[in-house]
């Protein structure tokens, strides 16, 4: 017999910094290396080391490639990591654009806030810079679907496809005589870019994130939900602001105004995409065809609708400009990226629209928004919010809490234990009950820093 220990060092009562250690045979094996994002309290601990030592740490498997889930990893590298870090090769290529961007809007910001002295820090420094970043990338290595890996003779995993964003997988993996199955980030069973998730025939242990895990989707088609909000804005005669992800939800928004366009379901009002990142990720989807649903056709149609802005001096004459627009922009919460500079044109601005169209964790400009704030701070300063907001129901990446327990449906026996992560607490809450109700089995909400252990046998 040997002890599996489990630490939770992130997404454990809050939905980002996804980190969950696996010690077992020798082996310290790290779930995900996420960014904390949100309330200040949280974004603090980025800068706090992390609660075992990186140079301890064997290797780091990756769910998907989200700032939440990836974003931490430079910081782990520059602590002494040096181990792979492992994931399917789409997920790879999104983390590397996502890093880049993540220590690129970084730098600015550290500029900025130095430049104009609003930081309390003197001088303000990057979490993370692009060196760092060119530190980690070496140490990505692909794996492919399906596939078990054997780490030594008592541990082995594999990914398995789970919807959600391109190269999104659950993982599995049996270390003894026990079967973890760690959920990332599940998908949704009807998404117009992506396959269904596939799901889960056995697991003795099983970490379920529950982003969604009180809430349902609307059951009005998506397409149909945005089509009247874009129509009753552009009676506004205004621009319409979207803060979208740039992973997945970009695409799918270029997707979905292409069909409203396409069948003249909607005005003909000019769109843009303002994202670097958001166009390396259709680079993405064009080299990994088998990953998606879109036929070559539709994608350069798709593509063909939107006009892309690239340099910052084409951000800032697209701001300037004074002809109703929609403006797709990153990030998705409005935690930073190009969206800011559109906020600040168009926040006081009774004719402009903010379309939210995604999950916004607390502590962001985007929940702020959603919870009616009258003013947001911006780039030290605060900006009085009379532009309308409104919230894209539907648009999610994300299982809700039928989504959830259905991907659970499989499973031919009881887990011996539930670990419900990736969640604020009404979230977490409103699964341990559905689980309890629907099955019968009992859940733990696990705390930023509990731990577990596990007996296993070889």
């Amino acid at each position: 017999m040997s002890a599996l220990k489990i630490k939770f060092l992130g997404a454990a009562g809050t939905v980002t910094g996804s980190k969950h250690l696996i010690s077992a045979y020798g082996k310290n094996i790290l779930i995900d290396c996420g960014l904390f994002q949100g309330l200040k309290e949280l974004r603090l601990l980025n800068w706090e080391p992390l609660a075992f030592p990186a140079d301890q740490i064997d290797m780091v498997l990756l769910t998907h490639g989200h700032l939440d889930h990836t974003g931490y990893l430079p910081r782990l590298v520059k602590a002494g990591f040096s181990g792979d870090i492992i994931g399917t090769l789409p997920t790879l290529q999104i983390t590397e654009i996502i890093l880049k961007d993540s220590a690129k809007i970084q730098e600015e910001d550290t500029a900025r806030a130095n430049k104009y002295k609003y930081s309390k820090h003197h001088p303000a420094l990057p979490l993370y810079n692009l060196d760092d970043v060119e530190e980690t990338l070496p140490l990505l290595k692909s794996k492919p679907l399906n596939d078990w890996q054997s780490i030594n003779e008592n541990i082995r995993y594999r990914f398995r496809y789970n919807g959600h964003i391109i190269g999104a997988t659950f993982i599995e993996m049996e270390i003894g005589d026990k079967t973890l199955v760690f959920s990332g980030d599940i998908g949704r069973k009807i998404d117009p870019l992506l396959f269904p998730p596939e799901k889960p025939e056995k697991a003795d242990l099983l970490f379920i994130e529950a982003t969604y895990g009180n809430r349902l989707h609307p059951a009005l088609p998506v397409i149909d939900t945005l089509q009247e909000l874009i129509n009753r804005c552009t009676e506004r005669n205004g621009t319409i602001i979207i803060p979208s992800f740039s992973v997945e939800r970009t695409q799918l928004l270029m997707y979905l105004f292409w069909q409203l366009k396409k069948s003249g379901r909607m005005a003909k009002i000019p769109i843009y995409m303002d994202s670097p990142m958001s166009r390396n990720v259709l680079e993405v989807f064009h080299q990994n065809r088998d990953w998606h649903r879109l036929s070559p056709e539709e994608y350069y149609g798709m593509c063909d609708e939107i006009s892309f802005i690239g340099t910052i001096n084409e951000t800032l004459a697209l701001a300037k400009d004074s002809r109703p627009k929609i403006i797709i922009a990153g990030s998705g919460m409005a935690a930073g990226g190009r969206v800011l500079t559109y906020f600040a044109k168009y926040l006081g601005d009774a004719s402009a629209t903010i379309m939210l169209a995604g999950f916004q964790a607390e502590g962001t400009r985007g929940r702020a928004l959603l919870e009616g704030a009258k003013e947001v701070k911006l780039y030290g300063k605060y900006f009085t919010v009379r532009a309308a907001i409104e919230n894209i129901e539907g648009l999610s990446g994300h299982a809700d809490q039928n989504g959830l327990i259905g991907w659970m449906s499989k499973l031919t026996t009881k887990p011996e234990n539930i670990f419900i992560v990736h969640a604020e607490k009404e979230g977490a809450e409103g699964l341990q009950h559905q689980i309890k109700k629907v099955y019968d089995w009992d859940a733990e909400i696990p705390a930023l820093n509990d731990h577990a252990e596990i007996t296993v046998i070889p």
